[in-house]
């Protein structure tokens, strides 16, 4: 068996940890400690956070979408295949690393992606992004650190409190949708969301999006 090879380290803001991105053949791992975060060999969750968002609101003409964590820009690649050539895709990636490691080492997984006219990415802290817009959004995605509890970095925990899913409503037009990755069920964080007044659909799905791999859930809560 091919071994691992350690590739590049990453310090992420606000946190004393640190990224590691290992490469096995063609095979690419983003490790926290002995946490596995993402590989690039398991993209069917994250590719169904896009999908099942952007069917609800398929009737928009022009979507205007932001994406909290790039990753491995499996979010990313599949709201792109979805949506129409008249959206605008804002990727908010809050380790600088990540980005450069999509255009360097990665480049071959991203494909061009990132050169798609209709992609801006910003590196800074998606929460920033949400709480200075009022009504900009038909969708949000977040997939950032391990769903509602966080692992990598505590102040992620903010976007899912009570003030953060406030912010996420005001950011978001009418309508509009917050759709949120997470590793695991988390009845509490179901109950906030329909306390901040969301109409929320809690979905079940595999890692690798075809019936195998670990349970995932996203939930897709509506404006209301």
């Amino acid at each position: 068996m091919i071994p691992w090879e350690k590739i590049d380290t990453a310090k992420i803001p606000g946190s004393d940890e640190e990224l590691r991105l290992m490469r096995r053949g063609k095979e690419f791992s983003i490790k926290l400690g002995s946490n596995e975060l993402m590989n690039s060999r398991l993209s069917g969750s994250e590719a169904a956070l896009a999908t099942l968002a952007a069917k609800q609101i398929e009737k928009v003409a022009k979507p205007v979408v932001l994406i909290g964590g790039l990753g491995m820009g499996f979010t990313l690649r599949a709201a792109l295949a979805v949506l129409g050539d008249k959206a605008k895709i804002v990727v908010s990636e809050l380790v600088p690393s990540v980005v450069a490691w999509a255009r360097g080492p990665m480049a071959e997984v991203f494909g061009d992606s990132l050169d798609d006219a209709r992609v801006s990415v910003r590196e800074t802290d998606v929460g920033e992004i949400i709480r200075g817009q009022r009504s900009a959004f038909d969708a949000i995605l977040l997939d950032v650190d391990n769903g509602p509890e966080g692992l990598t970095r505590k102040g992620n925990d903010a976007l899912y409190n009570a003030s953060g899913l406030a912010a996420a409503k005001t950011a978001l037009r009418p309508g509009g949708v917050l759709a949120v990755w997470s590793s695991g069920p988390n009845p509490a964080f179901t109950k906030r969301l329909r306390s901040a007044g969301f109409d929320v659909n809690e979905v079940n799905v595999r890692a690798t999006g075809w019936g195998g791999g670990a349970r995932h859930v996203i939930w897709v809560a509506r404006k209301t």
